[in-house]
């Protein structure tokens, strides 16, 4: 079994179901087992400013999938949320869920990033992530900690 983090966000067709929706997919996963669940946090979108906030999240995961498998899984998730790949990267979403850690696993495919690219950068992931694993290492050895409480946390609200 790895340990996995990921990463969930929504800013359309009510966020906070929509995340909590997905977590409860995830619970039922026979692959994967959820472990921890951060707050919930409104936060301001990352690209265009013209969107709704956003609703994010981060869950652990203990999985047998492999991180293809994972990133396969997730994708099926956010599918039948109804997101739909557009060019805009930053545009508003449905759902996103990225994998942000896989075990101590470092992968730079064409499909898959891990650790996740942009994490160091993101108080939406690192906020929420230090508050389930706060003491846990990256595989640069940088420590989630570390890089938490040193982020702005762009008027990011924990909601719950």
């Amino acid at each position: 079994m790895t340990t996995a983090y990921i990463g969930l966000g929504s800013n359309l067709s009510d966020p906070i179901e929509q995340v909590k929706d997905a977590i409860d997919e995830v619970k039922q996963l026979a692959q994967c087992q959820v472990t921890a669940i951060s707050s919930l946090y409104l936060s301001k979108p990352m690209g265009p400013q013209d969107q709704n906030d956003y609703i994010n999240a981060v869950i652990a995961i203990e999985t047998s999938l492999s991180a293809i498998e994972l990133l396969d899984v997730l994708q099926a998730i956010e599918n039948s949320a109804g997101r739909v790949r557009k060019d805009n990267r930053w545009g508003a979403r449905i759902l996103d869920l990225d994998i942000i850690l896989f075990g101590h696993e470092v992968i730079n495919t064409e499909r898959l990033t891990i650790p996740h690219y942009g994490m160091h950068e993101r108080e939406f992931v690192l906020l929420p992530l230090a508050e389930i694993a706060p003491t846990l290492n990256l595989p640069n050895g940088e420590t989630v900690k570390y890089l938490s409480q040193n982020i702005a946390n762009n008027a990011m609200v924990k909601l719950s």
